[in-house]
């Protein structure tokens, strides 16, 4: 009988007493291995590029004293000037990095701050005299002191209330009347938003964490649905964290704090939804059937069976 050293020094698979146990091993320990990716079919597959609205009047005054959020003055805040420096960084930014020329839509939430930001950001350059496109915002839109900005070489912009921040209470969450961002902003569609007054903010009752959250999944439902692969979004602080905590619980712990920790000013957080449930219909244009003519071509394991 062979000693223990005798069949240490064999290779395993040479040793017929060995073999079988040893293949069993390793077919177990692959089975057991779980994988740490997540693989989906591309087609079922978009980039959302998620950005919070620059620094508006409101974040100065509520981070002096909190109370200030209560404050009228600040209804539909708008941008200050330093958030519109943030603005023309991360323009540089999404031009340097070739993100401007993938985008396909601009989604923003119909807030004075937000559409600042979403113009300013993925808009066309100032408008000159002779350019034959619309205009995406007016010279000193919500009381700024920038030029117009033309929508020429730029992405379709929507407007949709269920990415809008925190509704009640806060008058800074409060928007203007979409006749009022027509005039200021006339190449954004606002045709999906049904009232020309804001009748979802309510001065007595502020929106549950849970309630925003849930509005913010569907809104994902529905980005998911669309036509486009590449999509920005411009959106609220509150509204980002809120719903991002609805992801990720499928992660390891550290992933899932990438996904939802809170974002900065004007940051821009480029992330990849996945329609598990077949919500789009898009078909799969970049699979190729294989064999042609068309016929069954079956496994070298199957095929020995048969």
């Amino acid at each position: 009988m062979p000693s223990i050293l005798s069949f240490s020094s064999v290779s395993p698979l040479s040793s017929p007493l060995l073999r079988p146990r040893c293949c069993n091993s390793i077919r177990s320990n692959y089975m057991e291995t779980k994988p740490s990716q997540g693989l989906y079919p591309l087609h079922r597959c978009k980039t959302i590029h998620l950005v919070r609205h620059a620094q508006g009047i409101h974040n100065v005054e509520g981070e002096k004293n909190h109370d200030a959020y209560l404050s009228e003055d600040l209804f539909d805040a708008h941008l200050t000037p330093l958030g519109w420096q943030q603005v023309d960084n991360l323009h540089k930014h999404v031009k340097a990095s070739g993100i401007s020329n993938r985008i396909e839509l601009v989604v923003v939430s119909p807030l004075l701050r937000t559409l600042q930001t979403a113009v300013g950001t993925f808009g066309g350059e100032d408008y000159r005299d002779g350019v034959n496109a619309p205009l995406l915002m007016k010279a000193g839109a919500g009381n700024s002191d920038r030029t117009a900005i033309s929508s020429l070489n730029c992405p379709p912009f929507i407007a949709v209330e269920s990415c809008r921040e925190h509704l009640g209470v806060h008058p800074c969450d409060r928007r203007s009347n979409i006749t009022k961002y027509r005039e200021l902003f006339p190449a954004i569609d606002f045709s999906l938003i049904e009232t020309d007054e804001d009748v979802l903010w309510k001065p007595d009752t502020r929106e549950e964490d849970q309630d925003i959250a849930a509005r913010g999944v569907k809104f994902m439902n529905w980005l998911s649905t669309r036509k486009e692969k590449e999509i920005a979004v411009v959106t609220h602080s509150g509204f980002l964290l809120h719903t991002l905590n609805s992801f990720g619980n499928d992660c390891d712990p550290a992933v899932k704090s990438e996904i939802s920790k809170p974002f900065a000013n004007c940051e821009l957080r480029s992330v990849v939804l996945v329609d598990k449930c077949k919500n789009s219909l898009d078909p799969a244009v970049t699979n190729y059937p294989g064999k042609i003519p068309s016929g069954e071509d079956l496994p070298s394991g199957i095929a020995d069976e048969k």
